[in-house]
């Protein structure tokens, strides 16, 4: 996820707004977080409900500086009752701050039994006693999918492997338009759709135990399991006439080409948010060397203070209910990691499918890139641009990402296994 933010944007939103100042009253709780716009609207018809059940009221607070605004206000000591963050590793740095609080006697066992295993123990951070659950996934997106349009492309079903699909990525190449749609730009930071790819590619030829050591800064990036991915994408990424966008192009507007009449392009590699976008595509599994795993991320809400209200909006955050709220009005764009959530309220079965992946046994990992301390973060969307214009100075990429891997300090690094069913 996108973490960099410009500080001008901090200074406005702190000036305009007074900071979030410990929850205003003692009877209201305040609640920060990225979502600004449609988005912002969808998470207010969350709170509002809570308002309506608890008679509780919320300030919401909505910011593209969220991890500026957040750490001035901690700093402070008034940050807010709770805060909801685009990512782990996000949330693990105020954990460490000793910032947020453990959730252990917070959630009850009713809302576990309808939370997936898989994320009860994805929302779980080592503290100093060993590991607890410090967060609420309040949406959550399947990575680790292929789009496709089954009128255009009708061969593309089930399991496929990946010289399968450089095959397919060749035979559609040659018969009009471009096999893939590819978008690198995304405001603030571009080159995050670069780092899926590489992630999926380390996660399903090298398997997970290689992913999560390689995620909490054990595994050198110039291993040959890493460079593998980044070749291997190399295959797709820079073969000419394969691909329709790619580094001026927005990630959004990527996927556009798929619905034109010729279409510009015929695949698509991202997340379940393009279930929103309308149209009748479908989607195939990353082709993996080994058993089924899918890359995930999540907005986690974490609690600051251990105000009252605070814990009861918490609570709320984790039933069946407020879970329902933002996939319903959503169009399928969000998703639940609740088991206990209608499936029917997603519309179709294209968006079932991923909501049943979400919820169901198989191996769940966390965005690599989203575990990552920020410095490696940021080095690596860096380096997936560079890599696309200067393909030939890989292995200096490559060293020059270990270089930022041996400066970051062991503490900074995050182990979060995978989540699967049984666990």
């Amino acid at each position: 996820m996108v973490r960099a933010v410009a500080l001008a944007a901090v200074a406005a939103l702190l000036t305009g707004s007074g900071g979030c100042a410990a929850g205003g009253d003692d009877a209201g709780v305040t609640v920060l977080a990225s979502w600004t716009g449609r988005e912002a609207t969808a998470f207010r018809e969350v709170l509002d409900r809570f308002t309506a059940r608890t008679g509780i009221r919320v300030d919401y607070q909505g910011t593209r500086a969220l991890n500026q605004v957040l750490t001035t206000e901690v700093q402070k000591g008034t940050p807010p009752d709770i805060a909801v963050l685009p990512s782990p590793g996000d949330l693990a740095s105020f954990v460490r701050r000793g910032a947020v609080r453990p959730l252990d006697d917070v959630i009850g066992t009713g809302a576990e039994q309808s939370h997936s295993p898989q994320w009860l123990r994805l929302e779980q951070i080592e503290n100093a006693n060993g590991r607890a659950r410090y967060a609420v996934a309040v949406t959550t997106s399947l990575k680790s999918l292929i789009w496709y349009d089954p009128r255009r492309v009708p061969d593309l079903s089930g399991d496929t492997t990946w010289d399968g699909l450089i095959r397919l990525s060749d035979r559609l190449s040659s018969a009009g338009g471009a096999a893939w749609c590819m978008g690198m730009g995304s405001t603030p930071v571009s080159g995050w759709p670069g780092t899926d790819w590489i992630e999926d590619l380390v996660l399903h030829q090298a398997g997970t135990a290689v992913y999560q050591r390689w995620s909490a800064g054990q595994v050198a990036w110039t291993a040959p399991e890493i460079r593998r991915a980044w070749t291997a994408w190399g295959q797709v990424a820079l073969r000419p006439g394969h691909v329709r966008g790619l580094l001026f192009t927005d990630f959004g507007d990527a996927g556009r080409a798929m619905h034109t009449d010729p279409p510009g392009c015929f695949l698509h590699h991202q997340a379940s948010f393009v279930a929103g976008d309308g149209g009748d595509l479908d989607f195939v599994p990353f082709p993996s060397n080994g058993a089924r795993a899918w890359e995930v991320s999540a907005d986690l809400a974490g609690l600051f203070t251990d105000k009252p209200q605070a814990r009861e909006l918490m609570r709320f955050l984790a039933t069946d209910e407020a879970q329902s709220i933002w996939p319903t009005v959503s169009r399928g764009s969000v998703f639940s990691a609740n088991r206990g959530v209608d499936p029917a309220i997603y519309g179709n079965a294209v968006n079932r499918r991923i909501a049943q992946i979400l919820t169901g046994p198989a191996a769940l990992c966390f965005d690599a890139s989203d575990l990552m301390p920020s410095a490696m973060t940021n080095a690596f969307y860096r380096a997936v641009l560079e890599y696309l214009q200067s393909p030939d100075r890989l292995d200096q990429i490559l060293g020059r990402l270990d270089q930022v891997r041996a400066a970051v300090p062991a503490t900074d690094w995050l182990t979060v296994p995978c989540g699967t069913g049984g666990n």
